[in-house]
């Protein structure tokens, strides 16, 4: 079992207090490419065929596809990008606060399922007293595996930008 799995799927709790948690102090566009790094070596240590895209409010900082990607997983990360510029929280949570209801993100958000995707995979970059100022997003994964190994990362980077 990889740090990115786990037995079940995290719930609605869980979620919003990794959103708690994983709150930066600054970001810009060195942070952005470290942050890419670190998520492109995680993956490729794993094995994992993955996209990894970082953007600072519109613009793409850090954009990599790794060995095993198409263009289908830059669209899913455009459609689950929109959803946390959307609603300001992660695209996991997104949808399973849909999921809470009973109900699916598709049919009842009202949003063209063509452009948005409450499916685990991008998550808000919050800076502490400033608020969501851009998005760190992996697709290639199961969602909820694309939803832990963004957290991962963002735990990770914390760590090493408090030394």
């Amino acid at each position: 079992m990889t740090d990115t799995q786990q037995s079940k799927p995290p719930q609605t709790p869980e979620l919003e207090q990794q959103e708690r948690e994983l709150r930066l102090t600054r970001f810009d566009n060195n942070d952005a490419w470290r942050l890419g790094v670190l998520l492109v070596e995680l993956a490729r240590e794993r094995g994992l065929s993955v996209t990894v895209d970082v953007r600072r409010g519109e613009q793409q900082l850090f954009h990599y596809a790794l060995p095993g990607t198409s263009a289908d997983n830059d669209a899913w990360i455009e459609r689950k990008t929109r959803v946390v510029r959307r609603y300001g929280e992660s695209s996991y949570l997104v949808g399973q606060r849909f999921r809470d209801r009973g109900a699916s993100f598709e049919e009842k958000s009202r949003l063209d399922p063509d452009r948005f995707a409450a499916h685990g995979g991008a998550f808000p970059l919050h800076v502490a007293g400033v608020g969501v100022v851009g998005t760190v997003t992996v697709s290639g994964l199961p969602q909820v595996e694309d939803h832990l190994l963004v957290v991962e990362a963002l735990g990770r980077f914390l760590a090493d930008t408090a030394r």
